[in-house]
């Protein structure tokens, strides 16, 4: 377990960068998984092709995540959850909505955001949350 969440070593620089990263899109995520966290089995709707149990782990991945990179926390656990909930999502807007990456018109769906979240989740899955974490404190520096 400790050397799955020991820190890896970087610049400062990369650390800072590395926070920021994830204290932003911990928030960002903390906002998007609340109102899904109230009705973990059922956000989606009652017409939703989603079993309730996916439904419950994208809201846990999503608040529960983003409460895990604000602290740094558990970093490499909140990162695979919600990796797999952003590939889950950027696929369903791509493939099953037909949306374009970028929306063109108003109010119209993308894969966008859920493609740069998933981007982000994999780059702090392998870079870690950096020297400035819970992570840290809790599991140390790998060798």
């Amino acid at each position: 377990m400790k050397n799955l969440f020991a820190i890896k070593k970087h610049s400062l620089s990369v650390d800072i960068a590395l926070t920021l990263v994830r204290v932003v899109m911990g928030y960002a995520f903390v906002l998007h998984g609340w109102g899904k966290i109230q009705t973990p089995f059922s956000w989606m709707g009652p017409e939703s092709p989603v079993p309730g149990v996916f439904q419950a782990l994208a809201a846990l991945s999503e608040f529960g995540g983003g409460i895990g990179l604000i602290l740094g926390l558990l970093t490499t656990l909140s990162t695979f959850g919600l990796t797999c909930t952003m590939l889950v999502a950027a696929a369903m807007h791509k493939f099953v909505f037909g949306d374009p990456f970028v929306a063109t018109g108003k109010g119209g769906g993308s894969y966008e955001l859920a493609a740069i979240y998933l981007v982000l989740s994999v780059l702090l899955f392998v870079a870690g949350p950096g020297r400035f974490s819970a992570d840290r404190t809790l599991f140390g520096n790998k060798n």
